[in-house]
């Protein structure tokens, strides 16, 4: 059974930093992209940052310069750094796997960035 496990969602303050993680199994990791997503209350799930097979990154450009994306092939996971944390940064962070017609979503972590 595919599972993403994200991790590390919680209260910080504007400008300050949080690291999220996603813990991948049941899957063969290293031939999946794998993906950073967020959903913001009352709007559409959008994409933050993707990661290939071969580590190329892409970033949306509300997250280029503050996010950086990782992966961890020896542990199957998969991490987003992000800094310089603003209000609107406020959403449900998914962790989504791909590769051709496959795609396997994580539950979400619920980060909020607020004084």
């Amino acid at each position: 059974q595919v599972q993403l496990v994200e991790s590390g969602g919680d209260l910080v303050q504007p400008g300050g930093s949080l690291r999220l993680s996603c813990a991948a199994s049941g899957i063969i990791f290293t031939v999946y992209n794998y993906g950073w997503y967020r959903q913001a209350p009352g709007k559409q799930r959008e994409l933050v940052a993707t990661i290939s097979t071969l580590r190329y990154t892409n970033y949306a450009d509300s997250a280029r310069g503050r996010f950086t994306i990782s992966k961890d092939n020896a542990e199957n996971t998969v991490a987003l750094q992000r800094n310089s944390l603003k209000p609107e940064d406020t959403a449900v962070y998914y962790c989504k796997a791909f590769s051709g017609s496959r795609s396997y979503w994580g539950q979400g972590t619920q980060v909020t960035v607020s004084s």
